[in-house]
């Protein structure tokens, strides 16, 4: 079952997986429609690059496997997508290279644009800049710590989809948090990311 809200097509998660669980594979179409769009964006912001499709196919093909032990009244955005980090890891060390800065924040660039057509020229120009300059910052921090940026900015999840995606206690989600945001404070000078409230939006 779908809904509109906000000019978003809003899926029933847990009717479409009890669809599947009760023998209609073919349902499982709607979570992969609904959720390919950030699944793509993780991956590329995790260093997936030019990988990012095949291993977002391969999160939804393990994700569908897995179904028997999702459990009942979770959100799937999150479990996604800790699958998805998974597969990203695990594809980046196989393939036994580093990805450029450039080709990984346009590859995340062209996921889903961040900056509207309608905004000016040159705040444009400002934001892609200070894009850049996060991207290199990230490349810096401990996997931890560039993997709590990324759910909570730039992939605008608030904490508790966070919390779900990473499987942390939400003491230490926050904790990592701050210490990522303080290193990244000394790396990026004046960087004052405007943190997503909860059902809010974030701007970095």
């Amino acid at each position: 079952m779908r809904t509109r809200e906000g000019g978003r097509i809003v899926v029933d998660e847990a009717a479409v997986i009890a669809r599947v669980r009760a023998g209609e594979p073919e349902a499982y179409a709607e979570l992969v429609r609904a959720h390919t769009g950030i699944a793509i964006r993780a991956a590329r912001a995790l260093g997936a690059g030019a990988d990012a499709e095949d291993v977002v196919q391969q999160a939804f093909l393990k994700a569908y496997c897995a179904l028997g032990r999702f459990r009942d009244g979770a959100a799937f955005k999150p479990w996604l997508l800790s699958i998805v980090a998974n597969e990203t890891r695990n594809t980046v060390r196989t393939a036994a290279r580093q990805r450029t800065l450039a080709g990984r924040e346009a590859a995340f660039t062209e996921a889903e644009p961040l900056i509207p057509e309608s905004v000016d020229p040159a705040a444009a120009a400002l934001g892609a800049e200070r894009r850049t300059a996060l991207f290199a910052a990230l490349d810096q921090l401990s996997e931890e710590h560039r993997l709590v940026v990324t759910y909570r900015y730039l992939l605008e999840m608030d904490e508790t989809e966070t919390v779900q995606a990473l499987g942390w206690p939400r003491g230490t989600v926050k904790s990592r948090l701050n210490r990522a945001l303080r290193k990244l404070g000394r790396l990026l000078p004046g960087f004052e990311p405007g943190g997503p409230r909860e059902g809010g939006d974030a701007h970095v």
